[in-house]
């Protein structure tokens, strides 16, 4: 019996994947590394995340992202977009350096046992451990408004469905948000040919201001510090200080998760997307129905009269809701026995992402609900994955043997540190 497998090849499944290993756990990592990035991400698109925020997790720190992008002669700076596909590339590269190797094997179910868990794969193999950790990203939790979950999928799609978005040149598109994945996929859509336009129950688009300089006066970033997630005290709250996050009652969590680092789009986006791609704002989609080649949507806004108009697709750009009911892989019954974060549809973690089932460990957008905002974004992985292993390894009978501590192992980086010196 293994002391641990990983579901999921993501940040943060690779983080707790380079954590356990150093660690000297029996684990296993299985997943098709950096899948929704490399599959699911539209060419073109740039990380909205300082690349110093965005590194994966491993004691020591030695593979960062601007320790990859040197070796392959690249800019990783701050204020520079960088784009989607290096970070894939980035994540790729990391897992290859494991002291493990990370199996492209799809897990089908995960279901408990006798003193801890049986893990099945879809070319019929059976694992078993003490421990899993559930790392499996963003991609179950895609969130289509009511009225498009009736379309069928050649008329109606969620922006983490497009790998290529060449196939709708010269096809008008409905794009609904207004967040940064909303704004960029109708800046991506206009640019491949396609005729975009944005809706969104908003009132008006947010833009981020350009990031400030990471070296400044004292003052200056004493009133607005650098964070992981931005700029100024509460964003550097949620970016630094999960452990404090998670001390909040569940129902003040709920609501900064649901609200804090709302909707903006990249300031480096806004001059590709104003004067290119029509919006219209303060609209709800009410129905959409199929008709002819296309949908017929019909809209309105808040006390004004419905308008039906004709569109060819649409894509809900509409992030991400974590759901352990759709969580398809996990046995049904141990599922629906996990304590959830009141208010919501995720699992109550402990300090150590621990859920109320011994052994279960949830990382990544699933813990957002008891940590906060932070595991929303790759950021969260700093803090997650040697914290979780550690918790693992304290824990009695929850690894094989007592495993000799590696050489910066289970050390979360001090509070306030996660900028590096400016480059």
């Amino acid at each position: 019996m293994h002391d641990l497998v990983v579901v999921g090849a993501g940040p943060y499944g690779l983080s707790v994947a380079a954590h356990a290993a150093a660690a000297g756990l029996d684990a296993r990592v299985l997943g098709r590394p950096m899948a929704s990035w490399r599959d699911h991400m539209p060419a073109g698109m740039f990380l909205k995340s300082e690349p110093w925020a965005t590194d994966l997790s491993e004691p020591g720190r030695r593979r960062t992202l601007a320790a990859y992008c040197a070796d392959q002669g690249l800019r990783a700076e701050h204020g520079v977009p960088l784009p989607v596909d290096t970070f894939a590339r980035y994540g790729t590269w990391f897992a290859q350096g494991l002291p493990l190797p990370v199996e492209e094997r799809e897990v089908t179910a995960v279901a408990p046992r006798d003193g801890g868990f049986v893990v099945r794969t879809a070319d019929g193999g059976t694992l078993t451990a003490r421990n899993v950790a559930l790392a499996v990203g963003v991609m179950p939790f895609g969130h289509l408004p009511g009225a498009l979950r009736g379309l069928p999928g050649p008329l109606a799609s969620h922006s983490s469905d497009h790998r290529d978005l060449g196939r709708f040149r010269g096809v008008d598109v409905t794009v609904v948000g207004a967040g940064q994945a909303a704004l960029e996929t109708a800046a991506l859509l206009a640019e491949a040919g396609a005729r975009p336009t944005v809706v969104a129950r908003a009132t008006r688009l947010r833009w981020n201001t350009p990031p400030v300089p990471l070296r400044r006066r004292a003052l200056a970033a004493l009133r607005a510090p650098h964070s992981g997630l931005g700029t100024g005290w509460t964003t550097w709250v949620w970016s630094e200080l999960p452990w404090a996050v998670r001390r909040l009652p569940e129902a003040a969590r709920a609501r900064v998760v649901a609200t804090a680092l709302g909707p903006a789009g990249a300031w480096w986006l806004r001059e590709r997307f104003e004067g290119v791609v029509p919006v219209r704002l303060g609209l709800r989609v009410l129905r959409a129905e199929p008709a002819g080649s296309g949908v017929r949507l019909t809209v309105a806004s808040a006390g004004g009269n419905p308008e039906t108009y004709q569109t060819g697709h649409v894509i809900a750009a509409t992030g991400f809701v974590p759901d352990l009911r759709r969580l398809d892989l996990l046995d049904p019954a141990l599922r629906e026995g996990l304590r959830t974060v009141r208010g919501t549809r995720a699992p109550a973690l402990s300090g150590g992402f621990e859920s109320s089932r011994a052994g279960l460990f949830f990382a990544g957008l699933l813990s957002a609900p008891s940590f906060g905002p932070a595991m929303r974004f790759v950021h969260g992985v700093s803090f997650t994955a040697g914290r979780l292993v550690r918790h693992l390894r304290d824990v009695p009978g929850r690894r094989s043997a007592a495993a000799p501590r590696m050489p910066g192992q289970g050390a979360d980086r001090p509070a306030g540190l996660s900028r590096p010196a400016a480059r």
